[in-house]
């Protein structure tokens, strides 16, 4: 086994998490060399952790909830050997009328206290971007948010 490999599995519906995965796996492989594969979890619903270290799970959020897949994904796994870290990508988490640390509470918090036997060693929100008829009605992504998030999440990778 590869030491450090990772994988970043996601589900996304507007592209905005699949975006992020795509940062996420480049500011990793290139600066901290780490081996990073990616997974659409609508593509491969139960993929096989076995062979990775390092697990990064992200989502989008709609109406308030999170996609279907991550959510059974966090379930399903069991991650005691592993580092975990998990992303979200919603538009509130990019809106500033809302207040970020509330946004990580109602989307993040919520989730680990109903799985006790997650202990990521980080997450983070993103904004994320709505459409209506393949028109962008707003747009909150923050990819430079994104890379300083991954630049944290790298170095603690490296450990």
């Amino acid at each position: 086994m590869v030491k450090n490999k990772t994988v970043i599995a996601y589900q996304t519906k507007s592209g905005v998490s699949k975006e992020n995965a795509d940062l996420i796996a480049d500011v990793l492989s290139k600066d901290f060399g780490l081996e990073v594969d990616i997974i659409d979890l609508k593509e491969e619903k139960n993929p096989d952790i076995n062979n990775y270290d390092n697990i990064i799970v992200g989502s989008g959020i709609r109406m308030g909830r999170w996609y279907k897949l991550p959510k059974s994904f966090l379930s399903k796994n069991d991650f005691s050997n592993k580092k975990l870290a998990i992303y979200l990508s919603a538009g509130k988490a990019g809106n500033p009328e809302y207040q970020h640390d509330q946004i990580m509470e109602e989307y993040i918090g919520k989730i680990l206290k109903k799985r006790p036997h997650l202990k990521p060693i980080t997450y983070n929100a993103f904004g994320g971007a709505y459409s209506q008829g393949g028109k962008l009605i707003e747009d909150f992504r923050d990819p430079e948010k994104v890379k300083l998030w991954t630049d944290k999440l790298g170095k603690l990778l490296s450990e």
